[in-house]
């Protein structure tokens, strides 16, 4: 188990360092992020995560009545407030450890920021502050899904936060019908974590750690981008690091080239699954779009 409400490892000043991280940014944002805890600011919620995945209202990713349900149930609903509107929308539950029996982990279901603040670091924020109330209620572990193709969510989450891969999962939610991922599949990555970890407490504090210029250093490339956006895929010689390109836009090729956005979950699909396979794992995502997988005896 990763933790109980009574775990005695955990000390106030890590506490207080997570709290004091999420504030940071919260403040350098303008931002203020806490807990919905009424009906009327679910319907909110319910409002912003409709319009963030471009649904009919009567369709949304979340509806107001399941989010003021599980406030009320103790798991966590949050959103973060700029000049006193909600901008940011974020809902997790407690969810079973994979191989464990008790209550371990906390579920991030959905994250969603309202595209005018994009920039203003209130993802950030809003899991900075998911952070702190899980360590605070003796959780260590965080868990959700994202959208491989989606670059600066990869960077995001695996560099940004600190985050690792667990798995790769073909077509998680089935067929999807909003307007970001209706006929594109669902594929998605399944990130664990680990809230405690040195690296982790290093990026809440604003010092991640970037991969290294892996084609400089001999990174063996699996999948990269060809003169038309399109995936190009190779066979290079054996190597313990080797590289998969994400799309520089996928959103934006959805739109104008479908046809090309699906080769691009395709030709990832089959690079993540070889690879883990074959006993790799993801050490992270560079600023320029590279996934980098390494043999699993390297790690952080």
């Amino acid at each position: 188990m990763s933790g109980t409400a009574q775990d005695p490892t955990l000390t106030r000043p890590e506490l207080a360092e997570a709290h004091a991280a999420a504030d940071a940014v919260a403040r350098a944002g303008g931002l203020t992020v806490r807990e919905l805890t009424e009906p009327p600011e679910h319907r909110e919620a319910e409002r912003l995560l409709s319009h963030v995945w471009r649904t009919d209202p009567s369709s949304p990713p979340v509806s107001g009545d399941v989010l003021r349900a599980l406030a009320h149930a103790g798991a966590y609903v949050a959103g973060a407030f700029l000049d006193g509107g909600l901008v940011g929308v974020t809902a997790a539950f407690l969810a079973h450890h994979p191989g464990g029996g008790a209550w371990a982990e906390l579920h991030s279901h959905i994250t969603g920021v309202a595209p005018r603040v994009q920039g203003r670091r209130v993802g950030s924020a809003l899991k900075l502050h998911q952070r702190a109330w899980a360590l605070e209620r003796g959780i260590d572990t965080i868990a959700w899904t994202f959208d491989p193709l989606v670059r600066r969510n990869a960077y995001f989450n695996l560099t940004k936060l600190g985050a690792h891969v667990a798995s790769y999962l073909v077509d998680f939610y089935g067929d999807m019908e909003d307007g970001v991922n209706a006929g594109q599949g669902s594929d998605r990555l399944l990130v664990s974590w680990p809230l405690r970890a040195p690296h982790v407490v290093a990026a809440a504090a604003g010092r991640p750690v970037d991969p290294p210029d892996v084609r400089v250093a001999g990174g063996a490339v699996l999948l990269d981008t060809d003169q038309d956006g399109r995936p190009r895929p190779h066979s290079p010689a054996p190597s313990d690091t080797v590289l998969c390109a994400a799309p520089a836009d996928i959103e934006g090729l959805r739109r104008t080239d479908p046809a090309a956005a699906q080769e691009w979950r395709y030709a990832v699909r089959e690079v993540f699954l070889g690879a883990l396979a074959d006993g790799r794992r993801v050490a992270g995502m560079t600023r320029a779009g590279w996934y980098v997988l390494t043999t699993k005896r390297e790690s952080r």
